[in-house]
């Protein structure tokens, strides 16, 4: 395994350390200079005194962090040429939630690529992934088995369409991450016909607008609360909410709730009856395997380096595909996206 790509980034506790350039990329705890890939909680931390990121996850951790999260900040166009010091640094769209990127990192003609969190499969709410070629690329592996090949996600809201069809007196609540998965989930409603309003948990309501100020139009939302009338309400209502609430009193307020949950884990059948659901949506804004795999032939690396998942089945695929890889066992990323 060369070690000369890690005099261009290195593994610390603190996360992915560029020593030329003094900076990490989503660091796990606070730094003096961060670029954060997008803004998720695992990857976009408050506390830095430098931030570099895109202009909508600036916006997104002043959303969920307040405007202070980090002494000074500054935006970074996808596909603007910047530098620090004498690395070079591109924005690239890693096409996972609003605002996600991967940022490619330049420096004496070597060239790496950290992808953060992505999915090369089409979704409306963000935009698309971009394959960039380099030296080396750092891949997720949150789905790094092969078991986890993941639906059509328009197929999966037309399930749920059907069901609401067929329970009319029931409410349909439904499990998705305030960030990224529950506007994907409504503009996925919206585009497969339904229009009538769709009711959101209080926790959605500040990124939803946000989605709908940047152009995502998401329909008629409205307050899920039965505090101005009664459960009959919401008979025959799709309404979402963050997975924290669904072992709350706030599900016990619906007609008959039936509990859907919208998830890549939601393939792995003992999962969704841990958490109770009867409608299981596998719904992913990660890449699946056989999408990690295609995207490492589509870069063509000459190392691979995969971190947060199911490491060991990505490399041992690349070592069985002539590709060198290794594992980065790096802590602090969670399945908080998904």
């Amino acid at each position: 395994m060369s070690k000369r790509f890690e005099q261009l980034l290195v593994p610390r506790p603190e996360g992915l350390y560029c020593p030329p350039g003094d900076f990490f990329i989503d660091p796990v705890r606070p730094v003096d200079r961060a670029l954060i890939t997008h803004g998720h909680a695992d990857h976009a931390r408050a506390g830095h005194h430098h931030v570099l990121a895109t202009t909508q996850t600036l916006d997104i951790m002043a959303i969920r962090y307040g405007a202070e999260h980090a002494g000074q900040t500054q935006a970074a166009a996808l596909g603007e040429d910047i530098t620090i010091g004498d690395v070079a640094l591109r924005f690239h769209p890693a096409g996972h939630v609003l605002g996600s990127a991967q940022i490619a990192v330049t420096w004496k003609g070597m060239k790496i690529v950290a992808s953060g969190d992505y999915k090369p499969r089409p979704d409306p709410t963000c935009a698309p992934f971009e394959p960039v070629a380099c030296d080396v690329f750092i891949t997720e592996a949150t789905f790094g088995l092969p078991v986890f090949r993941h639906p059509d996600a328009a197929a999966e809201v037309q399930r749920l369409l059907a069901s609401v069809r067929r329970n009319p007196d029931r409410a349909h609540l439904i499990g998705a991450y305030s960030l990224g998965k529950a506007q994907r989930v409504i503009r996925l409603l919206r585009d497969g016909g339904y229009q009538a309003p769709i009711f959101i948990h209080g926790a959605l309501k500040k990124l939803c607008d946000y989605y709908q100020q940047q152009g995502i139009d998401l329909g008629d939302l409205q307050p899920a609360t039965v505090a101005r009338g009664g459960k009959g309400d919401f008979a025959g209502a799709v309404v979402l909410g963050p997975p924290s609430a669904f072992g709350e009193p706030w599900v016990r307020r619906f007609p008959e709730p039936l509990i859907s949950f919208a998830s890549g884990w939601m393939q792995i059948r003992q999962r969704a009856r841990q958490r109770g659901v009867e409608l299981p949506l596998v719904i992913s804004d990660h890449a699946d395997w056989d999408e990690l795999t295609a995207t490492i032939n589509t870069v063509a690396p000459e190392e691979v380096w995969v971190t947060h998942g199911r490491e060991e089945a990505l490399v041992r695929w690349c070592a069985l595909n002539g590709r060198r890889a290794r594992p980065l066992h790096m802590v602090g990323y969670e399945d908080e996206n998904e």
